[in-house]
């Protein structure tokens, strides 16, 4: 059976903290270790009241210390936010820390509105070439590559030789065909954003080029779950996933707000259509439910693995809800 994962957004539930969020994530991560999952991703987003991991390289290192086995990464570094050498210099001190565990997967996006890019220091002028560039460069330091600036060699330390697992996280064509081309491990942001998820895998695993990193294609897809005792607590539980997502769509983004009962049915018919498309690759409901839907979408897709998220209300039903899933994937492979 293929393996599951977790990302983790460490989120900020109404009248919550970032402290209690990120106390959570790693309740989270060590629950997730004892239940066989095999990675554990943050993302980084900023300017978002309902999000805790916008310094995601140090939540890494927070949940990595608080965990034994567990792979820890990032799903993901937005790159064009940062100096290629200053991740290399990040995830580099994290591998040093905690040997074999650490992963960088590497998005464009911004994770965030215009406004808070500019004030990342982020360049926005429209160069499509300029983030394979920053991830050839950023692979060059870990490679120990000779680097120039200026006419002058420049090397991260730490960072320089670390064997640190690169990914390209992606929500459209573009992750996929670069992905393919650098071959490269390729993780589609199915969970938010599927409408080019099937035409994106089959680029990527058409054009995939073996490479030093990867001698053939290798697809994590993202995948909600809201899984609980029976259908009516799933749907009950998602309604606060569906009400994040309305609210950005709407342009005011909030804290995680607390589930509510028929969500869906209070909206207008397109607000309801946005919703259930946005959330297509999804389980809601009994365990029953959750694995059909498991494992209908592992046929649909040939997906390599899972990485699963669950944005619940409740700290203890997204920690049930993991467990159901880890449930789900035993029972698949028995």
């Amino acid at each position: 059976m293929i393996p599951f994962s977790v990302l983790d957004l460490s989120p900020i539930v109404a009248g919550g903290t970032a402290a209690q969020s990120l106390a959570n994530s790693l309740d989270l991560a060590r629950h997730a270790e004892r239940l066989g999952y095999h990675r554990y991703w943050v993302a980084e987003h900023h300017g978002i009241p309902g999000i805790a991991s916008a310094a995601t390289a140090v939540v890494i290192g927070h949940v990595a210390a608080g965990t034994q086995t567990i792979r820890v990464g990032a799903g993901g570094i937005m790159l064009p936010n940062h100096s290629p050498l200053v991740i290399a210099e990040q995830f580099g001190t994290l591998e040093a820390l905690f040997p074999g565990r650490i992963d960088l997967g590497l998005g464009r996006a911004p994770g965030s509105d215009q406004a808070t890019a500019r004030a990342l220091r982020r360049n926005l002028a429209a160069d499509e070439n300029q983030f394979p560039r920053d991830v050839v460069e950023l692979m060059a330091y870990f490679a120990g590559t000779p680097v120039t600036h200026g006419g002058q060699a420049v090397h991260a330390i730490p960072g320089e030789g670390a064997q640190i697992p690169v990914w390209i996280l992606g929500s459209s064509l573009f992750g996929a065909t670069l992905a393919a081309a650098l071959g490269l491990p390729f993780s589609f942001a199915s969970h938010f954003a599927p409408a080019q998820m099937q035409e994106a895998l089959h680029i990527y695993r058409t054009q995939f080029r073996p490479s030093a990193h990867l001698a053939t294609p290798y697809v994590m897809l993202g995948f909600s779950v809201f899984a609980a005792d029976t259908d009516a607590q799933g749907r009950f539980l998602a309604s606060s996933m569906q009400q994040r997502i309305l609210n950005l769509r709407r342009g005011r983004p909030t804290t995680l707000q607390p589930p509510v009962d028929d969500f869906l049915g209070t909206l207008a018919p397109a607000e309801r259509a946005m919703l259930e498309e946005a959330l297509s690759c999804s389980a809601i409901g009994s365990p029953d439910t959750v694995r059909a839907a498991i494992e209908a979408f592992i046929a649909r897709t040939g997906a390599d693995e899972l990485v699963i998220t669950c944005q619940i209300f409740d700290h203890a039903a997204r920690k049930r809800s993991y467990e159901i899933a880890a449930g789900v994937r035993q029972a698949l492979a028995s």
